[in-house]
């Protein structure tokens, strides 16, 4: 379950659309402001799937071969499948030219609870699935799986904690240095989305299996 976490974890903070767009926030009127909105909603969605999977279990993971312990390894499965067929069909395609998203224009005047919002709106949702798949196997009688289950969910947010304390502590030269970020996940977004999708897929496609016939 630890390295599952660790993977799923690693792949959802280095997704390059929710990390463009935190930027654009940290660039804004209010920036500091709208990317602490943002970090809290992202680290509060992670936190509310888990306490779901928590309570649905009650801290104790389903046995070996039941319906709820294959049925978690086959949800697993599938996102993993998914994910290799996401990242195939990006690969594949002909590469198109990406501007600004729409309402980067209008991100100056955004509220609190847009930028709270778009955090919502730009979770990887497939990627949170499987970790809530992975976590149905935590023993909370544990101080491990705590830890595990804490870890996962900081390091999903890494990326997002990291640049909103350089743009607090250091905002004028976190402004030059995270627009130049941005700028050059921008040039590789496609490059990332495949890769992202394809490690990971593989990864949980193969997890999935190897826990199905064990």
């Amino acid at each position: 379950m630890v390295l599952d976490l660790v993977v799923i974890g690693t792949a959802i903070t280095l997704g390059p659309l929710h990390n463009s767009a935190f930027i654009l926030l940290l660039s804004s009127r209010r920036g500091a402001r709208q990317g602490l909105a943002f970090l809290l909603s992202w680290l509060a969605n992670l936190i509310a799937v888990i306490g779901v999977v928590v309570l649905l279990t009650g801290g104790q993971p389903p046995a070996r071969h039941t319906v709820p312990s294959t049925g978690a390894i086959a949800a697993k499965l599938a996102i993993g499948l998914a994910l290799v067929l996401y990242g195939e069909h990006r690969r594949r395609r002909p590469p198109r030219p990406h501007g600004p998203p729409r309402w980067a224009a209008r991100i100056d005047n955004a509220s609190w609870g847009t930028a709270a919002g778009l955090a919502w709106l730009l979770q990887p949702w497939g990627l949170v699935g499987a970790g809530a798949a992975t976590a149905l196997e935590a023993n909370l009688s544990t101080a491990v799986d705590w830890l595990a289950l804490t870890g996962y969910c900081v390091l999903a947010t890494l990326s997002l904690i990291v640049m909103e304390m350089y743009a607090v502590w250091a905002p004028a030269a976190a402004e030059a240095k995270l627009n130049a970020l941005r700028n050059w996940l921008g040039q590789h977004q496609e490059q990332l989305i495949v890769t992202l999708s394809l490690l990971a897929g593989l990864w949980l496609t193969a997890a999935g299996i190897y826990e199905l016939v064990t």
